[in-house]
């Protein structure tokens, strides 16, 4: 059955994604419980400009890899030691360009962007050959966990908070490599090798791009408009987003090697069954989250510190935007798998778009709701554009009669 391996992989990686969500959600915590709020903003602020360069440096070659692994399955691998140096020696040389430039942003913390966008590529390498361990213990649990105990750690010394946070990262990198040399078979470099994993991976890296702009610029744009405060008030307030974000990851990372071969070979019906059978999954394990959040937000937010109960509205519209994109599936996940990367580059493009429009419109007068408004509306504008082409070119929708199936005790079973 198509969702078995699927089912398998997909638990390890929403264990992992658990994991990875407590361990964050206690790291706001200990910031903002820790810290004056305009400090905790600045940390925030920093550590997500950071973010959001390492996710333009990575080009998305992460997922480039995993297009190529996945499909050199049927032929023995060869090659791929290839693609893998192809994909990172471009990846590491723009982030250390990003963080030369960034420097007086960034600080210390500048020279962390390379460990931080490498172990990414490296990591979605492993995923290509199927394998969901290294990314699960990796990314789910030794870098969040770390970056907890570390930060909680210096939280004495604010000035060292960033580099206590980013250390983990060239941990994972360097563990991420072991584990994909024990893997990847040595094989001699064909030609073309890096010219077609640019050729398919070029209008993805400016998606990719976009999208870690998309992720992060809220952030940073609270705390230029509306100042430190707000930054950090957003920040605790829109924690809880990872949650499921963490969840659609844990879920997305195992199922897009077999959507690339289905769909590479053809296969609709399996594809299908994929998408429906995991959008069901990410309803059934997020929606109580939201719902849950919506009604206890103001008691929740006072796990942050004084003040930050304020911020419920904020937790209302992450609530209701959340669901909305959650009952969308993985829509971009499918769309991209599909070949249609410069299709997911326009959609990505128009919902950040939306986004700054109505950040710049609505955070000098409402702060944190204002970014939340602009941060909503580009989220359903991101999910939309892919689930109305996908049904247009490819009937596909996220319901349908493999939803049911995914309800049944033997579907989680073989989890």
């Amino acid at each position: 059955m198509a969702v078995t391996g699927l089912a398998r992989s997909g638990a390890a990686g929403l264990a992992g994604a658990v994991v990875g969500a407590l361990a964050q959600f206690a790291l706001v915590v200990v910031v903002t419980r820790g810290l004056p709020a305009a400090q905790a903003g600045e940390f925030f602020a920093v550590t997500a400009l950071a973010l959001l360069a390492a996710g333009v440096a990575k080009l998305d070659a992460g997922n480039g890899l995993v297009y190529f692994i996945a499909r050199a399955g049927t032929y023995g691998y060869l090659g791929v030691s290839g693609y893998v140096r192809a994909a990172v020696v471009p990846v590491a040389v723009v982030a250390t360009a990003a963080g030369i430039v960034l420097h007086p942003q960034l600080g210390p913390l500048a020279w962390a962007l390379p460990a931080i966008a490498v172990a990414d590529v490296l990591l979605a390498a492993t995923r290509g050959f199927g394998a969901m361990r290294p990314t699960v213990l990796l990314d789910g649990i030794v870098l969040p966990v770390g970056q907890l105990a570390l930060v909680a750690a210096a939280l004495a010394h604010a000035s060292a908070l960033p580099l206590a946070w980013a250390a983990p990262y060239l941990l994972v990198a360097v563990l991420a490599g072991l584990a994909l040399r024990g893997r990847a078979p040595r094989t001699p470099y064909l030609p073309g090798t890096g010219r077609d994993l640019w050729r398919h991976t070029a209008p993805r890296s400016a998606a990719g791009a976009v999208q870690a702009v998309f992720q992060r610029l809220d952030i940073v744009l609270v705390a230029a408009l509306g100042g430190p405060v707000q930054a950090a008030v957003y920040t605790a307030a829109t924690r809880f987003k990872v949650v499921g974000q963490l969840a659609n990851q844990g879920l997305s990372r195992a199922a897009q090697p077999r959507l690339v071969r289905a769909l590479a070979d053809g296969d609709l019906a399996r594809a299908r069954e994929l998408y429906q059978v995991t959008t069901m999954w990410l309803v059934l394990l997020t929606w109580p989250v939201w719902l849950g959040y919506a009604a206890l937000a103001p008691w929740l937010l006072d796990l942050f510190g004084a003040g930050y109960d304020a911020a419920a509205p904020v937790a209302l519209v992450l609530a209701a935007a959340m669901m909305a994109a959650t009952a969308c599936g993985m829509v971009d996940v499918v769309l991209t798998a599909a070949g249609h990367t410069t299709g997911s580059l326009l959609n990505l493009l128009a919902a950040l778009g939306v986004t700054v429009l109505l950040d710049l419109a609505l955070i000098p007068a409402h702060g944190a709701l204002g970014a939340a408004l602009g941060w909503a509306g580009g989220l359903l504008v991101k999910n939309a554009l892919p689930l109305w082409q996908l049904h247009r070119r490819y009937g596909l929708r996220p319901f349908g009669r493999h939803s049911l199936g995914a309800l049944r005790l033997r579907a989680w079973a073989a989890a």
